[in-house]
């Protein structure tokens, strides 16, 4: 069996591009400890190290291996690091595309680190102490600090076995580089295919649905993401009543809920009471209580939500139940409950680090969903610059600096050359200011060499 899977592993590494017929180009240095001793449980493995390894010995780096079982027992499948550490990896191992993308690989029968760069941390008793693994205690426990992402195998023979490991071997080629052409390129995309998330979400169906059972929700995304525009078409298709909003920094109160305004009559200033528009939305809900009322609320964290809301605050509870306390939201309008038809839907753009932090009061009385960039399927968005731009995202950016990349609406345009100009003037600004503010810094080549290449601009200028 063993002989069997290392022909099937080597046929693989041809098919994504491998090569190892020139000495000085070569694409991987192939280890086969597999002798009746070692495979006693003394560290048996096979598998594909660095090209700069030696042929024998301990070695440094990331490797493809497989601890294998001469019975028909579980094999172990990992991404390893050699006993030696890392010599030229390491900043590899740092990059959170590489943990991205092999999480994706496993399942309940496997584990992920969360730093890959770890190389003191054992393995978590999931792994050491699997009833499945017994056989393999020994080994397990003398690699067990240098195995980032590990995967049982329970038949490596099985359909099912096979396309697990082709996919980490080609998470592997990937990063090595192996492909030369686009068979190579299409054929690691496909041994992939089945383990990575590329199913497009519809967000405005899930929208809804949370939005019937919670009520006050918030929508929180990167710029360019359609979270506004998501809001209105949702409350359109309800056949809802709807109030707009828009919060800027001087946002108070008296704009929001109840405020006294100077009014000019005959030359004589008087004053005047004044409903905001959430006072508006439920006055109308409570005058027409089989009407549905959406107030929209754009930008909800560009105010001081403290004192724009004061003691409305607490009506926004999810699922209050017997309130006995009176607010008070304008003269004539006092109500223990906000209205059953009344609904809140709010946005916020998570890419501006300027803006009021959410206390945890807020966000238990909001469901939160998260609106992320996707490609689209207009004849007039550019997805190749969508999928190269999110590519470097998906690589380089932590998961806090996900929350910046450009959506889908930066990468619409009627012609090639408004395009052009919305990577010019929108794009490469918009990443400028990023790479400025410290964020996406180990990023900063990929970006530079994507805008030389599309508009012949230098970020470094």
């Amino acid at each position: 069996m063993i002989n069997e899977v290392i022909k099937q592993i080597k046929d693989w590494a041809d098919e994504f591009g491998a090569s190892n017929e020139n000495e000085f180009a070569k694409s991987y240095i192939f280890r086969n400890n597999t002798g009746a001793e070692a495979l006693k449980d003394n560290g048996a493995f096979f598998g594909f190290l660095h090209p700069d390894e030696e042929e024998r010995g301990v070695f440094h780096d990331f490797s493809f291996t497989l601890f294998p079982s001469d019975n028909n027992e579980c094999w172990l499948l990992c991404l390893g690091v050699g006993s030696n550490g890392f010599k030229k990896d390491l900043e590899l191992a740092t990059k959170p595309g590489l943990r991205r993308l092999f999480s994706q690989l496993i399942d309940n029968d496997g584990i992920c680190k969360n730093n890959f760069s770890d190389i003191e941390s054992g393995l978590p008793k999931k792994i050491t102490a699997n009833k499945d693994l017994q056989h393999l205690k020994k080994t397990i426990k003398t690699y067990t600090n240098v195995l980032p992402v590990c995967q049982i195998i329970h038949d490596p023979l099985s359909e099912s076995g096979k396309s697990k490991i082709k996919a980490f071997l080609a998470a592997y080629a990937k990063v090595r580089d192996w492909p030369s052409n686009q068979n190579h390129r299409h054929a690691i995309s496909k041994a992939l295919k089945p383990f990575l998330n590329n199913d497009i979400v519809n967000d405005k169906e899930i929208i809804s649905r949370l939005l019937k059972e919670r009520r006050f929700i918030i929508l929180q995304g990167p710029p360019g993401t359609g979270k506004t525009t998501i809001a209105k078409e949702i409350a359109i298709q309800s056949s809802a009543e709807t109030f707009f909003t828009q919060f800027h920094a001087e946002t108070t109160y008296s704009d929001f809920i109840y405020g006294i305004r100077p009014e000019l009559n005959f030359g004589k200033v008087g004053y005047v009471g004044s409903l905001g528009d959430l006072a508006k939305a439920v006055k109308f809900a409570v005058d027409n209580p089989s009407k549905k009322v959406i107030l929209i609320v754009d930008e909800i964290n560009r105010a001081n939500l403290s004192n724009v809301l004061g003691p409305v605050f607490y009506l926004f509870e999810h699922k209050m139940k017997n309130a006995d306390i009176s607010i008070k939201i304008s003269p004539e309008i006092e109500i223990k409950e906000l209205p059953s038809n009344f609904y809140v839907i709010a946005t916020m753009n998570t890419a501006d680090r300027s803006l009021a932090v959410i206390d945890f009061a807020l966000r238990r009385r909001f469901a939160w969903y998260s609106v992320k960039p996707k490609p689209l399927s207009d004849s007039n968005f550019y997805k190749d610059d969508f999928n190269k731009i999110a590519e470097i995202f998906d690589w380089f950016a932590s998961s806090n600096e996900l929350n910046l990349q450009p959506g889908q609406g930066y990468f619409i345009a009627d012609t090639k050359e408004e395009m052009e100009n919305r990577i010019r003037y929108e794009v490469f600004p918009l990443i400028r200011e990023y790479l400025q503010e410290g964020f996406l810094t180990s990023a900063i080549e990929e970006f530079n060499s994507y805008f030389s290449d599309r508009i012949n601009q230098s970020l470094f200028e």
